[in-house]
């Protein structure tokens, strides 16, 4: 065979079918858009409106969310015979074939969650059957009513997690969950639930239920003994009471009741392990007092209704604080937002593991600070925005609540407290006595017995200081002194007249100081050297602190001062340094924004409200630095220089030659005739 024909055919043999391959892809181009992850597909976002049939068949887990799938067609999985998970959320789904899943029998997790699935729900409901499986699955979001879901679970036996949040039921009953013994977690926030009744009592291995956001008026007879979280949040709840009949110890270690319409303290089961307790936003109070004072024949049968009118009556002692049932495993309590005003005899020692006790927004006027009355195991204790006036505690056994680390007394009235009282606090790191009439005391060995302040010093503990807006107004030379403060907040005390000698003694460890509104014209910052957060806004301050310059802020606050500019080489430094800085409400000359480029130009700084920031013109007119243009200030624009050069030179000039025509007018009346006669001499013809 000739050389030439040879080398035509191992040019056939070799390079056509590159070729085929070649053209074939530039002219059918193959999309892949999934990735690959051992045997998991992951093809999120992929605008796909069918399911890809290109995977490989080992694949056990395909994520499809937030495609464009409409309908998931008989077959379409059949490649995938051992799936396990299958994710469809946030697409257009209206249909469900009946096969889809009849080839892929492992499948344990199906979320369908954010479709459109109520139409076709029967359908669906038997594409479920083949899954014998199916440990999870996902709902939500599919404009579902009760009736709709007791269709599509009737044969999933095997669920153990079920999410039908977002969806449009109304009412619950024994029917709806009727086959799901094994369900262990079941979420239903955010429907319109007003009742469910007996809905899941038969689930004897439920063990968090989620009733958030829906419209109950009443959980009665509550008696889930296996239940460990019950979140029943944003309801219009006004009663909880367990079944008293119940001897059996309760599992529940979780209840959320906040945001509801709660009138009295839960009725707790008499044997539980609750260790969480949420009941903020309601009306709680306390009623044993007031019923012990007057002699009114007070009922004690409470009768409840549901809307098909069946009565079901409820008899007990309303005012018989025992009801509350067993507290003594509490480690959170939070009652914030209600209408307590005291609490009865010995109520919260009842608590003898309690860590965090939460009273924000009440109407306590006087709380007791001392181991008699809070449990020693106490770490927080927030009872800001009351209506205390006193807070008592005994010099003698305060030291035995060593535990107490954070303490919140803000936004009260107190005007009566012992002056050492922080100090004996062995392991006090927070106090936060903003808006409090409360002074700092100059020296121990005062007497104060007769005005209301505290003494800050040689507190080894204390870590974060609050005593914004207290009306403070002379602050004391080192009344920090052994105190290593890291966080210190003066704000809002108007005239506050702080001087170097105020902070002395903080200088190697405060790492935050509060300074805005208090009147600050000047202060030397540079010896905070760790000072990593500083608020000076709401000042007087004319000119940017040099002293900042040696610092390493990460945050800065200096809006509403009377600052014109910032130097450029501070500006360059600081942009280097900061991560964040405020400075609306300062009068910036619109001519002298060197800092403004500056800090725009560098991107590890956010200038946090940059839209909002202004600056003055040469006629005092307000612009957004953001939008103000450089060619309108004298000096920058050559050209602009040279129009405005050329204008004095014409107004000086046409004003000289008026001033010479009226002197020659008024002082030499015969000359300028004569020049023009002179001029204009007649020519003869």
């Amino acid at each position: 065979m000739p050389v030439f024909d040879r080398l035509s055919v191992l040019l056939c043999h070799a390079v056509v079918p590159v070729l085929v391959v070649l053209l074939s892809v530039s002219g059918h181009p193959q999309a892949f858009p999934c990735r690959l992850m051992q045997s998991t597909a992951l093809c999120k976002n992929c605008q796909l409106s069918a399911v890809p049939n290109h995977l490989p068949p080992q694949i056990e887990e395909i994520y499809l969310d937030k495609n464009l799938l409409i309908n998931l067609q008989d077959g379409c999985l059949s490649r995938y015979p051992i799936l396990r998970t299958c994710s469809c959320a946030n697409n257009h789904l209206r249909t469900v074939e009946e096969n889809v899943f009849s080839e892929s029998p492992l499948i344990e997790n199906l979320n369908f969650a954010d479709n459109e699935l109520h139409d076709g729900h029967k359908q669906v409901a038997q594409s479920f059957s083949p899954l014998s499986q199916l440990k999870t699955l996902d709902l939500s979001g599919n404009g579902l009513t009760e009736d709709m879901v007791s269709v599509l679970l009737q044969n999933l036996s095997s669920l153990e997690s079920l999410y039908l949040s977002r969806n449009v039921m109304l009412r619950l009953d024994e029917t709806t969950f009727r086959n799901l013994h094994q369900l262990k977690e079941l979420n239903v926030e955010r429907n319109l639930l007003f009742e469910i009744d007996g809905a899941f009592y038969h689930m004897k291995k439920l063990q968090r239920l989620n009733l958030a956001f829906n419209c109950l008026p009443c959980l009665v007879n509550f008696e889930m003994t296996q239940l460990l979280v019950l979140n029943a949040s944003h309801n219009s709840i006004e009663w909880f009471i367990t079944n008293q009949n119940l001897s059996e110890t309760f599992q529940l270690e979780t209840l959320d009741l906040s945001d509801n319409h709660l009138l009295f303290f839960p009725f707790l089961p008499t044997h539980n392990h609750i260790r969480t307790l949420i009941l903020s936003n309601n009306w709680v109070s306390f009623y044993q007092d007031f019923a012990n004072a007057t002699s009114s024949n007070w009922t004690t049968k409470v009768e409840f209704y549901n809307l098909g009118q069946n009565v079901g009556n409820v008899t007990m002692e309303l005012w018989n604080e025992s009801l509350h049932g067993d507290i003594s495993s509490v480690e959170l309590l939070d009652l914030s937002e209600n209408k307590v005003d005291n609490f009865p005899q010995g109520f919260i020692q009842q608590m003898p593991r309690l860590n965090w006790l939460r009273l924000r927004s009440n109407c306590l006027q006087s709380f007791s600070l001392t181991p008699e009355d809070l449990p020693v195991t106490l770490y927080e204790l927030d009872v800001s925005k009351n209506r205390l006036t006193e807070l008592k505690a005994s010099q003698s056994t305060i030291s035995k609540l060593n535990n107490l680390t954070y303490l919140n007394l803000s936004t009260n009235d107190i005007q009566k407290l012992s002056p050492t009282i922080f100090a004996n606090l062995p392991s006090l790191s927070t106090v936060d006595l903003s808006h409090n009439p409360v002074d700092v005391c100059f020296s121990e060995e005062s007497n104060y017995s007769s005005s209301t302040c505290v003494l800050w010093s040689n507190i080894v503990t204390l870590k974060k200081l609050y005593l914004e807006g207290c009306g403070i107004q002379n602050m004391p030379p080192s009344p920090f002194k052994g105190t290593p403060l890291t966080h210190l907040e003066l704000s809002n005390n108007l005239d506050l007249h702080i001087k170097q000698e105020s902070l002395a003694g903080l200088s190697n460890t405060l790492e935050h100081l509060g300074l805005g509104n208090t009147g600050l014209q000047d202060f030397d910052f540079s010896p905070y050297s760790h000072l990593r957060s500083l608020n000076i806004s709401r000042n007087s301050m004319s000119e940017f602190p040099e002293s900042l310059v040696a610092l390493n802020l990460r945050l800065l606050d200096l809006r509403d001062n009377m600052l014109t500019t910032i130097p450029s080489k501070h500006a360059t430094i600081l942009a280097q340094r900061l991560q964040a800085v405020y400075l609306n409400g300062n009068a910036f000359n619109c001519c002298h924004l060197d800092w403004y480029r500056t800090f725009v130009e560098n991107k590890g700084i956010s200038v946090v409200d940059l839209s909002e920031i202004t600056c003055l013109d040469f006629n005092l007119r307000h612009h957004k630095v953001m939008l103000f243009d450089a060619v309108h200030c004298g000096g920058i624009s050559n050209e602009e220089s040279f129009v405005w050069y050329i204008l004095l030179f014409v107004t000086v000039s046409v004003s000289i030659v008026g001033i010479s025509v009226i002197y020659l007018l008024t002082f030499r009346p015969k000359m300028l005739p004569r020049a023009i006669k002179k001029r204009w001499r007649p020519t003869p013809y």
